[in-house]
């Protein structure tokens, strides 16, 4: 089967390659190549595709070995596979590359609910230091002053922001967003249905009908036509007989007649496939499975819970009055005053009448109250974050700053770290949940600076759509001294 390769592809990957083959005088060539962009874009595969046509040897490394039980491991394994990278340069005198897929997943850091290992930091670092002297990349525990051969590294990821900023910067990390247009498209889709010999019109239709769906979904496609033969072999042998008959088996393995690849037939069966996309991402089941992630979810104390009140047979309401209450008494031109434990006031008119509708009034709440008490679910007395709040020992710049971040549709997480652990980053999560509404982030924040006061503390503003910190911004030092900056 021939595959496409995009001449952009190839082109940045054997100019990368080679500059770091070549000795340039007094120029400083990256050591690592960076290729992200999209889920489902075929980088991996592209890089491959190049690797074969320039013959190029690889060394491959997953995001999946980059953390381990034991402190050190996915740091050492680096080392070690750069070494033997190095090495094969040496004997077999060809190029060879060094290839770490899905970076971001393994040594990334997507929002405050990604733990950030003591390998994390390893990871890292030890990137850092290679970048920094590729030809000088030893093992822990000993030491070789032979000079190594250089070794370019490509890595892969969907999204580098997550990554440690000192890794992806210039000098040690080249980046290459990969996104292919749509002659990019025609040529891989092409090359996906090359054996099928799908005219090239049928293919510019596909790739129109699907022009925003990513290459793999055409892959999964070319695969869903041959479903109905896999049906119908399996009804013919018996569901009882089929792992008999394809596991171990000493029949002929089964042979399948090549499919009808009809143009109506496969945008029909994409169609159910981005349906079944798209019942994905609507579905969000984890929301009614747990409560933390619940936009509107609100804890409920006891104090919150007020009993249904009683029902007179005049079809009166009864309130809780004090002792001396007589129901027999004429009390429709008196205004009822709650009790000290009210946590709301209701501000009826200056005649009281039991049989007017008061249901329908909204409660004001107290100077102290935290709480929110409405029957619309959405109601938050903090909406539009300019109300007046509470007396707090937080800072009124920070309260702004809290303000404009729920303006603008961010969640807020609340980190701390002590001195030790601030030189190298390694931020602890106050609260459990991302924080959507203002009363519950004054509580949290107050309770996270009298429990750390001898701490840095921070908050950070997230955008949840895209799952992106947006701004960090610390609110107390060490010395316990709130911040006005």
């Amino acid at each position: 089967m021939s595959y496409y390769i995009s001449p952009r592809f190839l082109d940045k990957l054997a100019v990368h390659i080679t500059k770091n083959f070549i000795e340039l005088p007094g120029v400083r060539v990256p050591l690592i190549l960076g290729v992200h962009g999209r889920k489902g874009e075929g980088k991996s595969f592209q890089c491959e595709l190049v690797f074969e046509k320039m013959g190029i040897e690889v060394t491959h490394i997953s995001g999946g070995e980059l953390e381990s039980p034991d402190a050190g491991d996915p740091s050492r394994l680096i080392r070690l596979r750069y070494r033997e990278t190095a090495e094969l340069i040496r004997v077999r005198g060809k190029m060879c590359v060094l290839m770490i897929n899905d970076l971001d997943a393994g040594a990334g850091r997507f929002d405050e609910g990604t733990q950030y290992t003591v390998n994390t930091q390893l990871v890292n670092a030890t990137l850092m230091n290679i970048a920094d002297n590729p030809t000088n990349v030893q093992l822990p525990g000993s030491y070789d002053s032979t000079p190594l051969h250089r070794v370019p590294i490509i890595v892969t990821g969907n999204d580098f922001s997550t990554l440690y900023a000192p890794l992806v910067r210039d000098g040690r990390m080249e980046k290459f967003y990969w996104e292919p247009d749509r002659d990019d498209k025609m040529g891989i889709v092409e090359g996906i249905f090359a054996e099928d010999k799908l005219p090239r019109p049928q293919v510019e239709q596909l790739v129109d009908t699907f022009i925003n769906q990513s290459i793999d979904f055409f892959s999964a496609l070319r695969s869903r036509i041959y479903d109905e033969q896999i049906r119908n072999f399996i009804h013919k042998v018996g569901f009882d007989r089929i792992s008999l008959r394809v596991v171990n088996s000493t029949e002929k393995p089964p042979e399948f007649n090549k499919p009808d690849f009809n143009l109506s037939r496969m945008i029909e069966m994409g169609k159910l496939m981005v349906a079944e996309q798209k019942r994905v991402e609507n579905s969000h089941l984890v929301d009614d499975y747990n409560r933390l992630n619940r936009k509107n979810y609100q804890p409920v104390t006891p104090q919150e819970v007020t009993p249904a009140p009683e029902t007179l047979s005049n079809g009166l309401t009864k309130v809780d009055y004090p002792s001396t209450f007589n129901y027999n008494q004429d009390y429709t031109k008196q205004k009822p005053t709650p009790q000290p434990n009210s946590l709301t006031k209701v501000d009826y008119p200056s005649t009281f009448n039991y049989n007017q509708d008061y249901t329908k009034q909204k409660p004001t709440p107290l100077p102290n109250s935290l709480t929110k008490e409405d029957n619309s679910s959405t109601f938050n007395y903090y909406q539009d974050h300019s109300e007046q709040i509470p007396s707090t020992p937080i800072s009124q710049e920070t309260l702004g700053q809290m303000r404009q971040i729920f303006a603008q549709g961010y969640h807020i997480g609340i980190e701390y770290v002590d001195e030790r652990r601030f030189r190298t980053g390694s931020w602890q999560n106050f609260a459990d949940h991302q924080i959507d509404n203002m009363a519950e982030a004054i509580a949290i924040l107050e309770s996270c600076l009298s429990d750390h006061s001898g701490e840095y503390v921070r908050i950070v503003a997230i955008d949840t759509k895209v799952k992106k910190r947006m701004l960090e911004t610390i609110v107390q030092r060490p010395n316990g001294r709130i911040s006005d900056s």
